[in-house]
């Protein structure tokens, strides 16, 4: 799965004839360029037990990234990591526990964020407001208002905030959108995202002394605080209301974006979801199995299928997004992009020439390394980003509206202007959270 820089930077150009629809221009020099007077930009991971390992093999094998820091809660996630950098050729980096005084770093020029989901946009928040780029996870909030935020923080702070939904900067993905775009299934309807897994219980956890390598202070931050349990830390975490946003946030995110991608479409007029926790009875919050409905105006749908127990494949597949057209039919995922034509037959097959990871809990891939060097190009450069954050926020909170639906047992109906639930106070409610007194995010 790794790239050395110079397969990295052979490839990269396979991508380039599409990269128009990928998201906003912004004009060289309108961001600051690093402050060392250096092409090179220093960067510092945060959260690096899981998929921040990922986002270290990416940030190594792209051109002119440095990493200098590692910043994380968890003693050995941060002394494993830092002998990762040193084994893999980069040069050892500093370990920071506490974001706010990694942020205070002069030297730092931009930060990836691979954190538990609550501390997503608050921890992206602080980083452009103490001047630093920021390349945060999937999902980027924890809530819809948190996604307002966002996007306010970045036209405040005039700083590069994208999303890690990797598949945007995938050369086949591109070539397809763009394909689509210029009429190749006739005219886009109906997309159809799905994600399965065998997810086994979490069981029901214990109170427990907190572990000697965790600051458990650091890593509830904007939480409000709860006693420690056996089974929060690490990754169970996404399955509580209180620090994450269930499958639809922590996968359907992916698919989802590329249907929105490829139909040309924001929010929807009406959102539903179906769904249940069918498989297991433990401290397991959100959904095990998940059906969402997006309409549009016009007539355009996007349905979203989660399977977190049943790991029963769509398509050969466990993850993928097929969108039907008056001509045809695209299937896309991170690794291959198939046309049909309106009798079924394949007419084309691109496949990546490097794979990337699909059902694990890491998610790593050669497309990983083409959407981080997107980001560093975009704060050196000015280069078009394929994931602004605008875009990644509108994405994150259709999964929101969708567990938002799902909690309060009926349909959305949505001002597609701006995502708002109309007419529905008690639905509105989800829109924000509640923090812990002095960690609430401002922009």
């Amino acid at each position: 799965m790794d790239l050395t820089r110079r397969k990295f930077m052979k490839r990269a150009a396979l991508g380039s004839a599409g990269l128009a629809l990928g998201g906003m221009v912004y004009p060289s020099g309108i961001y600051a360029k690093p402050r060392r007077g250096s092409d090179t930009i220093n960067m510092a991971v945060v959260g690096v037990n899981n998929r921040g390992k990922e986002l270290l093999r990416a940030i190594l094998a792209c051109s002119q990234a440095n990493i200098g820091y590692i910043c994380d809660v968890d003693s050995r996630a941060m002394e494993n990591a830092i002998k990762m950098v040193r084994d893999r050729g980069g040069k050892k980096p500093k370990g920071i526990k506490d974001i706010r005084k990694l942020l205070e770093q002069k030297d730092l020029d931009a930060i990836a964020i691979a954190t538990p989901e609550h501390w997503h946009a608050p921890m992206a928040i602080m980083g452009v407001q103490a001047g630093k780029h920021v390349y945060v996870e999937k999902p980027c909030s924890h809530n819809p208002r948190e996604g307002e935020m966002l996007n306010e923080a970045q036209k405040k702070y005039d700083r590069i905030i994208q999303m890690g939904n990797q598949q945007r900067s995938a050369p086949t993905s591109i070539q397809a959108i763009r394909e689509i775009r210029e009429g190749i299934i006739g005219d886009p309807y109906y997309g159809k995202a799905w994600y399965s897994n065998n997810r086994k219980s979490i069981g029901r956890g214990n109170p427990a002394p907190v572990p000697g390598w965790l600051d458990w202070e650091l890593w509830q931050g904007p939480a409000p605080r709860r006693a420690f349990k056996d089974n929060i830390v690490h990754y169970n975490w996404h399955w509580f209301w209180h620090w994450g946003t269930g499958e639809t946030n922590n996968n359907g995110t992916h698919e989802i974006d590329i249907c929105r991608w490829a139909l040309g479409v924001d929010y929807p007029v009406r959102i539903s979801s179906s769904g249940g926790r069918f498989h297991f009875d433990d401290d397991w919050e959100f959904c095990d199995t998940q059906l969402v409905n997006y309409e549009y105006a016009g007539g355009k749908t996007i349905t979203w299928e989660g399977r977190s127990c049943n790991n029963f494949e769509v398509y050969n597949r466990g993850r993928g997004a097929v969108i039907h057209g008056t001509k045809g039919t695209v299937f896309l995922d991170r690794n291959v992009y198939i046309l049909y034509n309106e009798r079924n037959e394949v007419i084309k097959e691109v496949s990546e020439k490097e794979l990337s990871a699909t059902t694990d809990t890491a998610g790593g891939g050669s497309i990983d390394v083409y959407h981080m060097q997107n980001f560093l190009d975009a704060i050196r450069k000015g280069s078009r980003q394929h994931s602004p954050i605008h875009e990644g926020v509108i994405t994150n909170n259709l999964c929101h509206l969708a567990n938002i639906a799902q909690e309060v047992g009926r349909d959305l109906k949505i001002d597609p202007s701006n995502g708002k639930i109309q007419d529905d106070p008690e639905a509105m409610k989800w829109w924000s959270r509640e923090y812990e007194k002095g960690w609430e995010p401002k922009v």
